[in-house]
């Protein structure tokens, strides 16, 4: 058990003591002028060999994984619109055979129209029973 804990302790010491020098070795070296300056260098090479790339690919009419990164993320709006679309219609879809399934709805239509006529009956008989009424006004 104690050569666990040895072990343990040295693997400790040794693991902060290479985070240490490795992060003195980082410091001094973003702190040389000359590792900075070639770093910045770089950086801006890779800048400008990008900018080369896209204006390479939109000459030859290529797009470019931005354009594609775009044209995917419009694709997967619309996918989702659609899909709420879909949803919408399907609910739509659902009350309507509802409704068309209804118990009675034929009936219920028959009772409106003998209404109707009823009404229609009585109103004539009105009409008729009225001095003077010949036709109904326009």
């Amino acid at each position: 058990m104690s050569d666990e804990t040895e072990f343990e302790g040295l693997r400790e010491r040794l693991t902060k003591q290479s985070e240490d020098t490795f992060g003195k070795l980082a410091e001094d070296l973003l702190a040389n002028p000359l590792v900075s300056g070639a770093v910045a260098r770089a950086f801006e090479a890779r800048e400008k060999a990008t900018a080369a790339q896209e204006a390479t690919f939109a000459a030859l009419n290529i797009p470019t994984a931005a354009d594609i990164e775009r044209l995917t993320r419009r694709v997967r709006s619309v996918s989702q619109r659609l899909e709420g679309i879909e949803d919408g219609i399907d609910r739509v879809d659902e009350r309507v055979s509802a409704l068309a399934a209804g118990p009675g709805l034929d009936q219920r239509l028959e009772a409106i129209e003998d209404h109707l006529g009823t009404i229609t009956r009585e109103l004539a008989a009105l009409r008729k029973s009225l001095p003077g009424a010949t036709e109904p006004m326009p």
